[in-house]
């Protein structure tokens, strides 16, 4: 077997951070909820684990990632199912945790083991209910996941929706020029084609209609309109949009739930945190 090259750990900036916070915080909210309710079964999933760790651009210092919030979170989840696709990462986060029964680690794409793996294990009949971290580092993540979690009626989810990603590889001024690659990159995540019609508006000129994209807003509008009709989840609140040093936004992280008091809650922390009273409580 060859040998596992030592973790790069992820340097985040402070909006990474704030949206650790956020997880964190529901996590708390979330797990007490769920305790206090006899014979329910509560797990936590993070799709995208990472190494456990992360170093911070703004203080230069290691910071704890969402696995290691998670199992800190008291009182804690019944299980948690950790994945990434990167073995030094995986080899990172296994020596982090140590050899603890209540956690599934697993090398490999989470597009396949959350669909034959995780979410088998988190069914209705089973009364069982989980918390799942969709975090991709890019538009790598497959709409069946979303619309499963959705389908199941038992999951939560927090997701990460690469914008500036679309933006710089799929959601160009002229859609005819981008690679079939970045089309099927973006067909994937969306769930079909009709991020087209949504991302351009046709404008009328001298010389003719000529589309137009449409602002960052209207798109992350359109996929929460998504989140509730296509996958089926019953509330989305506005997601919260995730800004870099230099004020362009990086990512929107959305949240799903068939919960309103689920909705009230997160409603209420991307409040806070926008008005940069993130806290630790």
């Amino acid at each position: 077997m060859s040998e596992v090259p030592p973790p790069r750990f992820d340097e985040i900036g402070c909006w990474s951070e704030v949206k650790l916070e956020i997880i964190r915080r529901y996590a708390v909210e979330y797990s007490k909820i769920l305790s206090a309710q006899q014979g329910l079964y509560h797990v936590y999933i993070d799709a995208f684990a990472g190494a456990g760790q992360h170093l911070s651009k703004t203080s230069g210092e290691f910071v704890p990632g969402s696995p290691l919030n998670a199992l800190n979170v008291k009182p804690p989840f019944r299980r948690y199912y950790l994945i990434d696709l990167d073995r030094s990462k995986v080899a990172a986060l296994r020596q982090l945790i140590g050899d603890r029964t209540d956690v599934q680690i697993s090398e490999g794409d989470c597009n396949q083991i959350l669909l034959e793996e995780v979410f088998p294990n988190v069914r209705f009949e089973q009364f069982r209910r989980g918390l799942c971290l969709l975090d991709p580092y890019a538009l790598n993540l497959d709409w069946n996941v979303i619309q499963t979690a959705a389908a199941l009626g038992t999951i939560e989810i927090f997701l990460n929706f690469q914008v500036m990603d679309a933006n710089r590889n799929v959601l160009w001024r002229n859609p005819d020029k981008v690679s079939a690659h970045q089309v099927a990159r973006m067909n994937a995540f969306w769930g079909d084609e009709s991020w087209r019609q949504v991302a351009y508006r046709s404008t009328p000129t001298l010389f003719g209609p000529e589309d137009e994209k449409v602002s960052n807003e209207e798109i992350a509008e359109a996929f929460r309109e998504r989140l509730r009709k296509a996958a089926g989840f019953g509330y989305v609140p506005s997601p919260m949009a995730m800004r870099n040093s230099r004020g362009a936004i990086v990512y929107y992280l959305f949240f799903a739930t068939h919960k309103p008091v689920a909705k009230g809650i997160v409603e209420y922390i991307f409040s806070k945190c926008q008005r940069g009273e993130g806290g630790h409580g």
